[in-house]
């Protein structure tokens, strides 16, 4: 659903710093002979995500360390953004790829129902029930096969601010929604610089406001429940983070620009207001503000700072949206790509590459090559089972990703109004129940 590249973007800013790659090729003994036979000698394996230029060099140096382990040979295809155009035709052709990495999970559901994906071997499920929390595997489950095991994460539940902002200002980071709105945003409206900039235009920032809202006010059990509108919207939960959000909406100078000039900005010039622009503090969304940070001119970790999501009830809500790979042809070689994927020795392989952040637990954050990465990395495993998936990715599209649609329109619609809160909880429970009954 989204149009942004999923990855934790501060590592963009040392990709020049990487050079080819030094994985090393299959060794060979003197002589000229190859050394003893690998597991995958002569096996061909296709695997297709959607990653061109630095995230595709960066996965194919994976990809080489499991061909240097095994013995096979891997070609990679890039679906580009559609991820289900390209694969549809391949799969109703009887041509799929072996492995597929897929942007959504939705895509999961659709394709197990389909029949086009293969279940997961016994050997990659346990490295899943090694390295992962229930909740992923449950996540890449359907009809209780195990079909998808998340392979790429990225952090949605952060706070970006400008350090200069707040050393004029004299703000402090908040460690709780109180702190946020009575310390921290008030110290900065104060000052005369607008604490927050919000891409109100790109509807999916305003679930992601919402989600962590509400993963830390109702806790995972109801984040689950609402997710597969198993609870109504209009549940007293849902009117509980609405009105936190609402202590953001409500007052103007809050907001750049009122809920009007929130409402005609897009992701990611929200970023660009803060950092580019110099007119506002904070923006609330996910790492991958860190490419328009640079852009901007703001050093990541010195002007372009980051706060965990602060607590806004008992849990600290930490956010994944993600990349999720699955079997399409049932082979050796394939099943063997993913154990290779969810293992905490691809991780580690993985991590040490600009772009990435892993959702393996057992991925230790000392493999990640700067601070801030590492600090995310250790939010993802001091969170354990409270971790959770984008609630909006995981809803029907009709819902929770079309734009002018759904969630993005009721949010947008809440943002105009957030005095409403029956009203805005009526209109979502009505397009959840239109949609999750399709």
């Amino acid at each position: 659903m989204r149009k942004l590249p999923l990855t934790v973007a501060v590592l963009a800013l040392a990709a020049a710093a990487c050079g080819g790659n030094t994985t090393p090729e299959p060794a060979q003994s003197g002589g000229g002979t190859t050394a003893a036979a690998k597991p995958l000698d002569g096996v061909k394996i296709e695997v297709a995500a959607k990653w061109t230029g630095d995230e595709q060099a960066n996965f194919e140096k994976v990809l080489k360390a499991f061909q240097a382990k095994t013995g096979a040979t891997v070609t990679y295809a890039s679906t580009g953004e559609d991820t289900g155009a390209y694969l549809g035709p391949r799969i109703e052709g009887g041509n799929p790829p072996d492995v597929a990495i897929l942007p959504q999970p939705g895509l999961v559901q659709q394709y197990a129902d389909q029949k086009a994906l293969k279940p997961l071997s016994p050997e990659v499920q346990a490295q899943i029930d090694q390295n992962y929390t229930p909740y992923w595997k449950e996540l890449g489950s359907v009809g209780g096969q195990v079909y998808g095991v998340l392979v790429k994460a990225a952090h949605k539940s952060l706070i970006w601010y400008r350090q200069t902002a707040f050393d004029d200002a004299g703000a402090q980071p908040a460690t709780s929604w109180d702190d946020l709105i009575g310390k921290t945003a008030q110290t900065l409206a104060d000052s005369g610089t607008a604490p927050f900039a919000l891409c109100g235009a790109s509807g999916w920032t305003l679930t992601d406001l919402f989600e962590n809202v509400y993963l830390s006010s109702a806790g995972p059990e109801n984040y689950d429940k609402l997710a597969k509108h198993e609870i109504p919207w209009t549940d007293p939960s849902v009117a509980t983070a609405l009105t936190k959000m609402g202590q953001i909406f409500g007052k103007k100078e809050f907001v750049l620009g009122g809920a009007s000039g929130a409402l005609q900005t897009d992701f990611p010039t929200c970023a660009t207001q803060v950092y580019g622009q110099k007119k506002a503090a904070m923006v609330i969304e996910a790492d991958f503000v860190a490419v328009t940070a640079a852009e901007s001119g703001a050093k990541v970790g010195e002007e372009a700072k980051i706060m965990p999501f602060p607590k806004a009830g008992d849990t600290d809500p930490v956010i994944l949206g993600g990349d999720t790979a699955v079997v399409l042809k049932d082979s050796k070689g394939a099943q063997a790509l993913l154990e290779f994927l969810a293992s905490k020795e691809g991780g580690e392989v993985w991590a040490k590459q600009p772009g990435y952040l892993s959702p393996n637990r057992n991925v230790s954050p000392d493999n990640y090559p700067d601070e801030l990465t590492k600090q995310l990395a250790q939010t993802i495993i001091s969170a354990g089972e409270s971790v959770r998936y984008d609630m909006s990715d995981l809803a029907p599209s009709a819902f929770g990703g079309t734009d002018g649609k759904g969630e993005w329109k009721d949010l947008q619609d809440f943002l105009r109004n957030p005095s409403d809160v029956k009203g805005a909880q009526e209109k979502l429970e009505a397009d959840a129940a239109k949609a999750f009954t399709k």
